[in-house]
């Protein structure tokens, strides 16, 4: 066996692997399996692309190659030892920016490497120079619009610039107008491969990547943050195209392809449409309402709240980014348990979109060893919250909010939320009267079966648990 075919065969393992880690990522119950056959197959990959790599480069190139797995192995150890939960959508988001900025040069090396010495021999055909040239500009416009796209996304989940939308004149027609811009330098790229076009190509991008980002407001972040991983894949692909690399085309593939279908789901979750998610242009400007500008609000003790909950029969616990930033998911399994040998029906209702990251409620009730069986989807569980004794909103906002039902006007109308307000008794969690993430008021909080249960989710959940 040569080393190409060993490569070869180890690629197709990987492969494998790769696709049995989205099956198993897929269910809670297999979710941690899932994730193992993930490393197992990027192990075998590297390992084939090394040991590929070191029979064709001389063994210096191979030391840097092995100095640079090392250093990069180690960051991500220290990064994944230290990162909170409430700070993993904006770590996943950097992330994505590293896999753009890789696929720019890569594209970059592609040019350099062919189109930059046509005329001296290179490893491309001549009949096959403009597929070679297609597949860099390709490469790089979707890395550079992954890159900065990315960026703003991490910039606005870590609150380091404002998360309200950036609404400018005439935003689609811009980004309409950057890719028929796109279309034409491709074209010209082709037929004349130019170190000018193709620095005007990644420009072009750079810019675009920011403006669809910028122009997506706060509420919406999740499935941007899922859409920027289906960029991030078929950036790889490109990438694969570009290196010979069929793993890498496979995996890319994978990533796009899985990335693009969750954010549809997430899109028919919110009710927003596919495309003007890839468009960039369904943000809109939140409310700055203050708090008490719909009614007065009442607040509740946690003793009171202990004695709503002996007396319930049935209790639906809807968490939010909220309870992420308080670690109160520990407590909140706690008041699970001891709610359920009481004999109380205790069940979570789940917001596609709650956190700021797809499923990010699921893993932090996972982490705190919170039953599957109860944790339920917002569609199954919507239709027995008027059947509800007492619903407790533990961090959330937007996804609770009537506004989404009964104001037309409101930026986030037509989103499908949770509907705790029709339940006997709503308690809310909440450090203030603020708006959500989104900026929008909730006028869930001024119902007159609501009350308000300020400061700090995992304290506030404590003080339940000290009074039953």
């Amino acid at each position: 066996m040569t080393a190409v075919s060993a490569a070869a065969a180890a690629y197709i393992v990987a492969a494998l692997l790769f696709v049995l880690s989205l099956a198993g990522l897929s269910r809670h119950e297999t979710a941690r399996a899932g994730n193992g056959y993930g490393i197992a197959g990027m192990a075998v990959a590297l390992a084939a692309t090394v040991g590929l790599a070191a029979r064709s480069i001389e063994a210096a190139a191979v030391g840097l190659i092995v100095v640079a797995m090392a250093g990069g192995a180690a960051i991500g150890l220290w990064r994944a030892r230290r990162v909170q939960m409430t700070g993993m959508p904006e770590l996943i988001a950097l992330l994505h920016s590293f896999v753009g900025l890789a696929a720019v040069l890569v594209g970059w090396n592609g040019y350099l490497s062919v189109e930059a010495n046509a005329g001296e021999q290179t490893e491309v055909p001549a009949d096959l120079l403009g597929i070679h040239s297609a597949e860099v500009v390709i490469g790089v416009f979707i890395g550079a619009v992954t890159l900065t796209g990315s960026i703003v996304a991490f910039l606005k989940l870590s609150a380091r610039i404002r998360s309200n939308p950036l609404m400018l004149p005439g935003r689609n027609w811009l980004n309409l107008g950057a890719l028929v811009a796109f279309a034409a330098l491709t074209v010209a790229f082709v037929v004349s491969p130019g170190l000018g076009l193709l620095t005007a190509v990644t420009v072009l991008a750079l810019a675009l990547g920011w403006h669809l980002v910028a122009s997506i407001g706060g509420g919406d972040m999740p499935v941007v943050v899922s859409m920027l991983n289906s960029y991030s894949g078929w950036a790889a692909a490109a990438s694969g195209f570009l290196l010979d690399n069929d793993l890498l085309i496979i995996t890319g593939a994978l990533v796009g392809s899985s990335g693009a279908y969750l954010s549809y789901i997430m899109c028919r979750a919110m009710n927003r449409s596919f495309l003007s998610v890839i468009a960039g242009g369904f943000g809109n400007e939140g409310s700055t309402a203050s708090g008490t500008a719909d009614g007065e609000h009442t607040e509740v003790t946690a003793e009171e709240v202990a004695e709503l909950l002996r007396d319930a029969q049935s209790v639906v616990i809807t968490p939010g980014y909220g309870m992420a930033v308080a670690h109160a998911q520990y407590p909140v399994a706690e008041l699970t348990r001891q709610l359920t040998e009481r004999g109380v029906d205790v069940r979570f209702g789940i917001h596609p979109v709650a956190g700021r990251l797809p499923g990010h409620m699921n893993v932090l009730l996972a982490e705190a060893k919170v039953p599957y069986d109860i944790v339920l989807e917002m569609d199954e569980i919507n239709d027995d919250l008027a059947k509800t004794d007492v619903v407790l909103v533990i961090g959330a906002n937007d996804t609770v909010n009537p506004a989404a039902l009964e104001d037309p006007g409101s930026p986030i109308a037509g989103m499908p939320v949770l509907q705790v307000w029709e339940a006997e008794h709503v308690v809310v969690f909440k450090r203030s009267m603020s708006t959500g993430y989104a900026g929008v008021q909730n006028p869930l909080f001024f119902r007159e079966n609501t009350r308000m249960l300020f400061g700090d989710a995992r304290e506030r959940v404590e003080d339940i648990l000290k009074s039953l």
